[in-house]
C-alpha cells in the first residue's frame, strides 16, 4: 500500500518527470503542465532556454519522438529546500529494465508551481 504524497514540492517533483515527461498521451501531459508550472516557466537544458508552458510542451514531444519506448524512472528521493526541488531519475528501457542515460531536474518553485526547470543530462560511462 502506498502512501499519498503530501509535500507539495515532491508533487510538483515527480509530476514534472513522470507525468509530464513520461506521458505520451496529449490530454492528461497538457493537464499535467496547466498544474505543475508558471505560464511563463523558464525551462533551461543543453540546448538552450525556453519559456512558457507551450515552449515546454514542444520540446517535451519533441524529446518524447526521440526517445521512442524509454522511460523516465525518479534515482532517489525528492531532495528539498524552501521554494527548491530536485530529483535525480535515469531513463530505462521497458523491455530489459536497463538504465541508459542518467541526468537530474532542478526546479524553483513559486507559488505553488514551477517556475524555472533546469535539467541535466549525464551520459553514460
Amino acid at each position: 500500500m502506498s502512501t499519498p504524497i503530501s509535500d507539495p514540492i515532491e508533487t510538483l517533483m515527480l509530476a514534472n518527470l513522470l507525468e509530464v515527461f513520461n506521458e505520451r498521451d496529449e490530454a492528461p501531459r497538457r493537464a499535467a503542465i496547466e498544474r505543475t508550472y508558471a505560464p511563463n516557466v523558464r525551462w533551461t537544458d543543453a540546448e538552450g532556454v525556453s519559456t512558457g508552458r507551450n515552449a515546454l510542451e514542444a520540446k517535451c514531444v519533441a524529446l518524447q519522438q526521440q526517445l521512442g519506448d524509454l522511460q523516465f524512472a525518479a534515482a532517489g528521493p525528492v531532495h528539498r529546500l524552501p521554494n527548491f526541488g530536485y530529483l535525480a531519475w535515469n531513463l530505462i528501457d521497458p523491455t530489459t529494465g536497463q538504465a541508459g542515460m542518467s541526468g537530474f531536474d532542478a526546479a524553483v518553485i513559486e507559488d505553488g508551481v514551477i517556475s524555472a526547470l533546469y535539467t541535466v543530462l549525464i551520459p553514460p560511462q
